[in-house]
């Protein structure tokens, strides 16, 4: 939808021509509308000061015709000043049934936005113990956009249980996860799963319903939605990458799913077998998923059965790759509907839409939900990428979850530097010169008057394993580049990327001796951040940083995505690769 500019709240941007806009005057984030003002009568003037018409509009007060003064009864002038009268008449009707008119459909649409805003569930962005910061704007002003999408298997409401038959556990898991990325520019897009049988850290979390307190563990990511809501996923997955700042969440439940395959046409999937979805023995649970090989498209409860099968196609993993044809096609057949052009069912998807979904409280009105739909729509199919985070056999549980593996540090550095996944962007123009990207501040203090900290992270997470003296390494180079004060800490610091963060308590001084540091090392000034947790400068060492002592080396270029990620583009007929079916699960 981008035409080059964005709003202050980082959503409004003129839609491209022919597209339904939104009318800001008539429509706020807080419901109230503006009337708008009577058109004017074409040809009519203003009475002069001091005539007879002055404070009577346009007859004055007197006379049953309106009509005042003695020049109104002149025998003459009668005819020709009735035939005017007539007409001023007539044309003020007009006016005053334009006015009501208009004065009436703004209430009315007053009142439908004010009927889609009832529709909207809102809950608390973060509820868990994170600490990414949000994205430095680049030179025109625009930053990134993370959105978490969550499929919730909640059984607590009678339709929702209804579709997903008996469960054996309590409260709600996240049988979808996936972060959808909006490059600054929205030029691209893509759309990282996380398979939901996934170990990983989940923080410290408080229910915002409940208000209680669940305390940091390692568990199955899905697990995190029932122990704070989507706010707890949100925050696991802030730290699982690195502290990519994820900006709002969408959570649909079973009905949701339903109702949103309805409205929308449904989607083309292909098996290559017959399947059936089935409860087993070793699996008693099963989408019922029951489908003849080929190509079909799937819509309501059919679809939801698709994006819910996991056994008969194998794994977690080969779900979200279940999940990305059912998507990939979606996509396609939106694009392919003019839909800005039938309001009717413009009206309907947007209905059914805001009863579908569950959203983070600062995008939960109309117009923003809205605004959101339009930069989404803006990006073609051929810069949109969908893949699965890199990922391998859990030991403590090989047969049945996931930990995070090694080359998905790549994929959260393409999302945290604001990379493409796909290589289709236009090449930077021959001899432009690159945006200073150090913001304006105090001079750095002298490099060997800098006190730094240098901490082996390389280890990812608190079950990796760390790259020996990798923060002996980097002080060394720090000190070589005349940082004396530079030191290694032998703590270890697992964290999936590198981080360079400097004292709260440091001002803009302490920025400016941290950016100074960064340069060095060669790590991007907009990606130095202030803490409260440090007393110096402190450089961690991340994953993604596990040799040399040049970051600038290690950041990824436009579709260097890693090769165990299973990438789809948008652009690509995902029905040609269809997919394989367990020989236990055919018909």
């Amino acid at each position: 939808m981008r035409d080059g500019t964005m709003g202050g709240d980082g959503y409004g941007t003129a839609p491209n021509p022919g597209d339904l806009g939104w009318d800001d005057g008539l429509f706020r984030d807080d419901a109230r509308a503006h009337a708008p003002e009577a058109p004017g009568i074409p040809g009519q003037r203003s009475p002069r000061p001091g005539s007879h018409r002055a404070g009577g509009g346009d007859g004055g007060p007197g006379g049953p015709d309106g009509l005042t003064g003695p020049g109104h009864r002149r025998g003459g002038q009668r005819g020709r000043r009735k035939a005017k009268s007539g007409k001023r008449r007539a044309l003020k009707w007009v006016a005053i049934g334009t006015s009501v008119a208009v004065l009436g459909t703004a209430g009315a649409a007053f009142g439908y936005y004010e009927y889609l805003a009832s529709k909207i569930r809102k809950g608390q962005r973060v509820s868990g113990d994170t600490h990414a910061i949000k994205s430095k704007a680049n030179a025109n002003g625009d930053t990134p956009l993370n959105i978490l999408i969550l499929g919730s298997d909640s059984r607590a409401d009678p339709e929702d249980k209804k579709l997903g038959g008996a469960s054996d556990s309590v409260g709600e898991r996240a049988d979808v996860i996936m972060i959808a990325h909006l490059s600054a520019d929205r030029s691209n897009m893509s759309l990282v799963s996380i398979p939901r049988d996934t170990r990983v850290d989940i923080p410290r979390c408080t229910d915002p319903k409940t208000h209680r307190d669940y305390p940091a563990t390692n568990d199955i990511i899905n697990a995190s939605l029932a122990r704070g809501g989507a706010g707890c996923t949100l925050a696991t997955v802030q730290n699982l990458t690195g502290g990519l700042y994820i900006d709002h969440w969408l959570k649909i439940d079973f009905a949701g799913v339903v109702k949103m395959a309805d409205v929308l046409g449904g989607a083309q999937v292909c098996v290559q077998q017959n399947v059936d979805d089935h409860p087993t023995k070793a699996q008693p649970g099963g989408s019922h998923l029951h489908m003849t090989k080929g190509t079909h498209t799937v819509k309501g409860q059919q679809a939801l059965q698709w994006l819910r099968t996991r056994h008969a196609f194998g794994s977690d993993a080969m779900r979200s790759k279940a999940q990305h044809m059912y998507m990939s096609s979606l996509l396609r057949n939106l694009r392919s509907q003019n839909l800005f052009s039938n309001p009717g069912r413009l009206n309907d998807i947007a209905t059914k839409a805001m009863e579908a979904f569950e959203v983070s409280s600062e995008i939960g009105t109309p117009k923003k939900l809205y605004d959101l739909g339009m930069q989404l729509k803006s990006i073609p199919p051929d810069r949109t990428t969908m893949l699965t985070m890199p990922h391998v056999a859990d030991p403590k549980d090989p047969q049945a979850h996931y930990v995070v593996a090694p080359s998905a540090s790549t994929v959260w550095s393409l999302m945290r530097n604001d990379v493409a996944m796909d290589a289709n962007g236009k090449a930077a123009t021959p001899g432009a010169k690159p945006t200073p990207t150090t913001p304006a501040g105090p001079p750095a203090e002298a490099p060997g008057t800098i006190p730094v900290s240098v901490l082996n992270g390389t280890a990812g997470t608190a079950g990796g394993v760390p790259t020996g003296h990798r923060a002996a390494d980097v002080s060394q180079a720090l000190i070589a580049k005349g940082f004396a004060k530079a030191a290694s800490v032998q703590q270890q610091a697992p964290s999936p990327s590198t981080t360079v963060v400097y004292p709260t308590s440091g001002g803009a001084q302490g920025k400016s001796d941290a950016l100074s540091v960064a340069k060095a090392l060669g790590f991007p000034a907009k990606s130095v951040k202030a803490s409260a947790d440090v007393q110096a400068i402190t450089v961690t060492v991340g994953a993604d940083w596990k040799a040399g002592t040049d970051y600038a080396k290690t950041l990824p270029t436009a579709g260097s995505v890693p090769t165990d990620s299973d990438a789809m583009n948008g652009a690509e007929d995902s029905t040609k690769n269809c997919m394989y079916v367990e020989p236990a699960y055919r018909f």
